[in-house]
């Protein structure tokens, strides 16, 4: 089993939590979990802790918020500690070579993709709206270079029909948590391999930018329904009717035989199931929208309180 290592964990989102929830749990050592500053956020702009700085008070934790773990202050704290061993899962920060050089036996992050597939700050978000059928979590060991390290273990996970972001992740998370404390278990055994990725093959899933959340129409019923996958329930794609943001939450491809009959983003039929649009190639279902500063709800329910026309256009 090896002697228990003292751990130091790199987290701020809800992907990290299971994980630090696991290796609490665990025979090794959490001595820090360093996590991003409390931001504003909601209406009144309070101040919000971050799911993992929450996560870690609970378990009695001790937390550290540097504004960069990279910077004085974050690097004079971790050396303070001298953890043997780096663990960080969606913490935000790209961390420089000094704060990898800090613990004895190095720096393993866990990835929500099946590396070198979809690297970068989305990957989630990135395959689904590239209509992938399966992802899955990589264990590898960091290095400079944003998720290029050698792999330690990976897990597959396939991606279902009609699945969106918010269970795929909720999935992934989970899946992370059995896998990542495994990792761990090897190295602490002495046992964690280095197999190189091949670069050659490596796909890249950058932060979505503002105008990637609103809807083509012009684009196939294919992919703005992966686009509408992608996004729900949080942020949400958006097109407008009349004018006036509607976010999409959910959405299927039409098997009716409107699809082509009407130009891009018209309404072609309403129904009890929901509001079919006309896209590029094909035909939209809408199934759940949500107004803006209401509440999400069916297509249905939104057509007995919003006046829809055929023929009435979505989006600009």
């Amino acid at each position: 089993m090896g002697e228990p290592l003292c751990i130091a964990f790199l987290g701020t989102a809800d992907f990290a939590v299971p994980t630090l929830r696991a290796l609490a749990a665990g025979p090794d050592d959490i001595v820090g979990v360093f996590t991003r500053p409390d931001r504003p956020a909601g209406r009144g702009r309070r101040l919000r802790a971050s799911p993992v700085k929450v996560a870690a008070q609970e378990l009695g934790l001790t937390v550290f918020q540097p504004e960069r773990v990279s910077e004085a202050d974050g690097l004079g704290i971790l050396r303070e500690l001298a953890p043997a061993l780096l663990v960080a899962v969606a913490f935000g920060e790209v961390v420089s070579a000094e704060v990898l050089s800090v613990p004895a036996l190095g720096a393993v992050n866990l990835h929500a993709s099946l590396l070198p597939r979809y690297r970068g700050a989305a990957p989630i978000q990135r395959a689904l709206m590239a209509g992938a059928t399966e992802t899955g979590v990589t264990v590898q060991w960091m290095i400079e270079e944003l998720d290029a390290g050698d792999i330690i273990l990976q897990r597959a996970a396939a991606i279902e029909a009609e699945e969106n972001f918010g269970s795929l992740h909720d999935r992934l998370a989970a899946l992370g948590a059995e896998a990542a404390p495994e990792g761990v278990a090897l190295v602490r055994e002495g046992r964690a391999p280095r197999r190189p990725q091949v670069h050659e093959e490596a796909s890249h899933a950058p932060s979505i930018r503002p105008d990637e959340l609103v809807v083509d129409w012009t684009k196939s019923a294919a992919t703005v329904v992966n686009l509408v996958r992608a996004l729900s329930p949080r942020p949400g794609a958006r097109t407008t009717h009349k004018l006036r943001l509607l976010k999409v939450l959910a959405a299927r491809e039409s098997k009716n035989l409107v699809g082509g009959k009407g130009i891009p983003g018209q309404i072609m039929e309403l129904s009890d199931e929901g509001i079919e649009v006309a896209a590029g190639r094909g035909s939209v279902l809408v199934l759940r929208v949500q107004a803006a500063g209401g509440k999400a709800m069916s297509a249905a329910d939104y057509l007995k309180g919003h006046r829809l026309r055929l023929g009435e256009q979505l989006g600009g």
